[in-house]
């Protein structure tokens, strides 16, 4: 007897067709300092789910952490700012942005669509920009910003939903 098997479908959370976002795998994105993370930002959940230690799990943060090496690697190798792809882990893709005075903006995602996390890295980019510009704001200080906040998640829905 030929048995039949059925395969399961992989979607990505990049793309908005495939699933409701109440299905999407999360998203991480983080803003690295020199030294220490300065902003931390969740996508793909439903909206006021609260970040908690279940929807941002130890593993993806060293997940992040261990492609910081990757990062510095190809920001001396590659002249562009956006470096896309660094690493991936199982299913995980990590996309990095690395500024001109080296804070790494870094998406761990599962879908691949480089044109949308390349204008959201750019978005983000210039929020961050401005952000420093204000003279009430430390350069390589934790992002405590609601504004910014704000208008990372907006960027973030507008792109990566």
């Amino acid at each position: 007897a030929k048995q039949h098997t059925t395969s399961s479908v992989h979607y990505s959370p990049l793309s908005s067709n495939n699933m409701s976002s109440s299905q999407q795998s999360p998203l991480l994105f983080l803003i690295v300092g020199r030294n220490e993370p300065l902003y931390s930002a969740e996508f793909g959940k439903p909206p006021g789910t609260p970040i908690t230690a279940q929807s941002i799990t130890r593993q993806n943060f060293i997940v992040m952490h261990s492609a910081l090496d990757l990062v510095d690697k190809s920001c001396w190798v590659n002249s562009n700012m956006y470096l896309k792809v660094v690493d991936t882990v199982n299913h995980q893709m990590i996309s990095t942005f690395s500024t001109a005075c080296h804070i790494k903006f870094m998406l761990l995602h599962t879908g691949k669509n480089e044109d949308a996390i390349k204008n959201f890295f750019m978005d983000v980019y210039e929020l961050y920009t401005k952000l420093s510009m204000n003279p009430f704001y430390r350069f390589d200080t934790p992002i405590t910003s609601k504004q910014f906040n704000a208008r990372v998640k907006a960027a973030g829905r507008r792109y990566l939903s």
